[in-house]
């Protein structure tokens, strides 16, 4: 799967145990920045963490911030994009299968690694739900998400 990864310097720590683990499990892996500890603006790297999402360039999105929460709001600004803080790996899948979640943001003052690796596993392997009720749920989405 192509994934697009970013994180701002607070989720800087947690970022490379992520990409690790997901060059390994064979993702083809776009890293949008920050690449070091230094200070900067979430809100730009989940602009460019979003657009390659919508312009197709990447299937699904992680993003790391201190925790998760920054990052997830400055997602869900992006047409075309649903994101979720995912702490639990219940959220992590479900946020997937239920609301067709894009981006999965991560707090890195919050999780581990270890919990990290296992969040982002729950996340990559779910696939949307074919339920009824999530669909048109998901379609209600998009009207909003057009302004309808």
């Amino acid at each position: 799967m192509r994934i697009v990864i970013g994180s701002d310097h607070a989720g800087w720590p947690l970022k490379p145990a992520i990409l690790e683990h997901l060059t390994a499990k064979g993702h083809e892996v776009i890293d949008v920045g920050a690449y070091d500890g230094n200070p900067v603006d979430f809100p730009d790297i989940a602009r460019a963490l979003a657009e390659k999402i919508t312009s197709g360039a990447a299937e699904r999105g992680i993003m790391v911030c201190g925790t998760g929460v920054g990052a997830s709001i400055a997602a869900n600004k992006m047409k075309g994009i649903r994101a979720a803080v995912c702490h639990d790996a219940h959220s992590a899948h479900q946020c997937v299968e239920h609301d067709d979640v894009n981006v999965c943001c991560i707090g890195a003052k919050i999780v581990g690694a270890w919990l990290a690796v296992d969040l982002v596993d729950a996340y990559l392997t779910a696939e949307f739900s074919t339920d009824e009720d999530c669909r048109r749920r998901v379609e209600k989405l998009h009207a909003m998400d057009a302004g309808a």
